[in-house]
């Protein structure tokens, strides 16, 4: 279902406009933003005075445009922080000074980031917990400092969700040529004409069948599947473009009770093979909710830290444990912590709309779940449990404006209110699309994906479209809104396993969905050619009287167009004896042989051998 105001203007799924038409849109949205920006500074500036923190800001300014992290005023930096000092020549700093006022002064070591943009000063020992710290460098000839404090690191034993259920024939896939495979089972229910092409990308969760990443095709066929390890979890599988090259991007490990990951994040090639591994610095783990790799060959991620913290504003204790979530710019071929954004150190816990637990139960006040990159040098971060997005400056780390939530920024249009959102993307042509769960507990009756619009001469967000599910669906957590080329979406449903591809106009040209309970945390519809460096696998089932079926796959290989059938007395003896066009991910192929021995040729759309499968002995197959 869709409602619209006005037709249709997302152009393409991409963050930046296409080439055409970016150098207009992107002087349209710096000229536009930046004088919201300012005219929410100085509002700012003029209702809460200037602070130490604009000072500091003010002097890094002077300094050729540094950006030093931890950011000044900082309440629960990590006590193994690096000092990132981003946006000059690693070159032009010198005479950094860290002191801590229980730890004394830190020695250490400057490390170049890969791109020529900075450095981090590495410190040869941990600060001490609960510290303030203070930092001074000089900067192309300037003196530049900061200053923050050090967590106090919480202990807590997280329970790990519940097993998945017990799955059946009608739950799960199994494939004789491909004995360790078992992905949920696919049920597609609408595929219209005049959909998009591609396959629908996404990582199977706390449902029947193996966890993991998964491509399959419009028909529900497996394309590729790689199964996580008992108790392991994928999250946010998806495509991104990293050194030139179109690659597969996920984060796996281990989730927390409250919804938080505690991993890395994977990039593998075309050929499943792992180029990168993505780990958050200064003493983190990387959280599941967003990868986005930059141009420039660095990523911004996600990560948690729990911190003890007074919650006594907000009905909690005196010496309560809070989970503040975290944004990090990694180096991806250095490691090298770039920028990190705390949330505890710029927003207020009085905008949290979830209720302090009792006892030791960490308090997810904020619980961010994307980070999307804007045209004019900052982020929009989005958090589930204020219920707004913010625009935060990646060179001071301030917050510009905010959207939604208790001190939103704009004037509210109807419906552009949202509650639990996930996914705050932005958009060509100034829109920004949100989905809006509306629950856990509920506070609408569905939930949709939609997209605002920011007016910044009223201040006020309309409602451009709104998507939602037939039959109504209302889920509890996750969900993504992909905008395709045609100015389509591609929505997944979240914690309800289904997913939806829309139209331009609001039309249902696709809908599928995995066996309830499973879920998915976002899902994406992106075309995909995969080679895989290993042989296509075979089975081969004896049925009586000189007859007997074929099995043939080749786990991730997209361009295998027909299969080829050989047999004979031996593996070194072989013939062919007939061929079949492929027929999803496993395709059976009845022969009539005496012959002991069988393998199978992947052949390519031209007829040329892609790939060959080991010979195995029919009679023991």
């Amino acid at each position: 279902m869709s409602t619209r105001s006005d037709p249709p203007t997302r152009r393409s799924a991409g963050r930046l406009p296409p080439p055409e038409h970016e150098s207009y849109l992107t002087r349209r949205l710096l000229r536009r933003f930046l004088v919201a920006g300012i005219l929410i500074a100085v509002l700012t500036g003029v209702l809460t005075g200037t602070t130490a923190h604009d000072h500091h800001l003010t002097a890094a300014a002077m300094a050729g445009s540094v950006t030093i992290s931890p950011l000044p005023d900082t309440p629960d930096a990590s006590p193994a922080t690096q000092i990132s000092f981003l946006g000059v020549s690693p070159g032009e700093i010198s005479r950094v000074d860290v002191v801590g006022d229980e730890s004394g002064t830190h020695a250490g070591r400057l490390e170049s980031y890969s791109t020529g943009t900075g450095a981090s000063f590495v410190l040869a020992r941990p600060l001490t917990q609960g510290e303030h710290v203070r930092v001074s460098a000089q900067v192309d000839g300037h003196a530049v400092s900061t200053y923050f404090s050090v967590a106090r690191w919480v202990t807590y034993d997280f329970n790990q969700p519940t097993p998945p259920p017990a799955s059946s024939s009608s739950t799960v896939q199994s494939f004789m040529s491909a004995p360790d495979l078992h992905p949920p089972a696919v049920d597609v229910t609408t595929d219209a004409p005049g959909g998009s092409p591609g396959d629908v990308f996404t990582a199977p969760n706390n449902g029947a069948g193996q966890w993991g990443p998964m491509i399959f095709n419009r028909s529900g066929q497996l394309v590729w599947f790689d199964p996580m390890p008992a108790g392991m979890f994928a999250m946010n599988f998806h495509e991104e473009n990293y050194e030139g090259s179109p690659d597969l991007v996920w984060w796996q490990g281990y989730i927390a009770d409250i919804g938080v990951g505690y991993g890395a994040d994977e990039i593998y090639n075309s050929h499943y093979q792992k180029v990168a591994q993505v780990r958050a610095g200064n003493g983190y783990q990387a959280d599941l909710h967003e990868l986005d790799i930059t141009p420039q060959g660095t990523a911004f991620i996600t990560a948690y830290t729990l911190v003890q913290a007074n919650l006594s504003s907000v009905g909690g204790a005196s010496d309560g444990v809070l989970l503040d979530p975290i944004v990090q710019e990694i180096d991806i071929k250095t490691g090298l912590v770039m920028f990190e954004w705390d949330a505890l150190g710029h927003i207020t816990i009085k905008d949290s709309y979830v209720t302090v637990p009792h006892g030791a139960t960490p308090w997810d006040w904020f619980h961010l779940n994307s980070i999307s990159l804007g045209p004019d040098g900052t982020i929009l971060v989005d958090a589930r449990n204020t219920w707004a997005a913010y625009d935060v400056s990646l060179r001071t780390g301030r917050v510009l404006w905010q959207l939604g939530g208790r001190q939103t920024s704009f004037k509210m249009g109807t419906g552009t209110t949202v509650a639990y959102q996930h996914d705050a993307e932005w958009q060509p042509d100034e829109e920004i699309t949100i989905f809006d769960d509306g629950a856990s507990p509920n506070v609408h009756t569905q939930s949709r994906a939609i997209t605002v619009r920011i007016d910044p001469a009223s201040h006020r967000v309309s409602l451009i479209n709104q998507l939602e599910h037939t039959p109504a669906l209302l889920t509890a957590s996750q969900g993504n809104d992909q905008v395709l080329p045609n100015g389509g979406s591609f929505v997944g449903w979240g914690q309800d396993p289904y997913f939806t591809e829309f139209s331009p106009t609001g039309r249902t040209l696709f809908d599928a969905h995995f066996p309830v309970p499973g879920q998915t945390y976002r899902a994406y519809l992106l075309p995909w050619s995969g080679t895989p460096t290993g042989t296509p696998a075979v089975a081969a089932e004896s049925t009586g009287s000189g007859t007997a079926t074929v099995y043939a796959s080749w786990n991730g290989a997209t361009d295998v167009s027909v299969w080829r059938v050989l047999v004979g007395s031996s593996a070194a003896d072989l013939s062919p004896i007939t061929q079949s066009s492929k027929n999803g991910f496993e395709t059976a192929i009845p022969i009539a042989t005496n012959e002991p021995m069988v393998e199978v040729q992947a052949l390519g759309r031209t007829g040329n051998v892609i790939g060959t499968s080991p010979a195995v002995d029919i009679s023991s197959s």
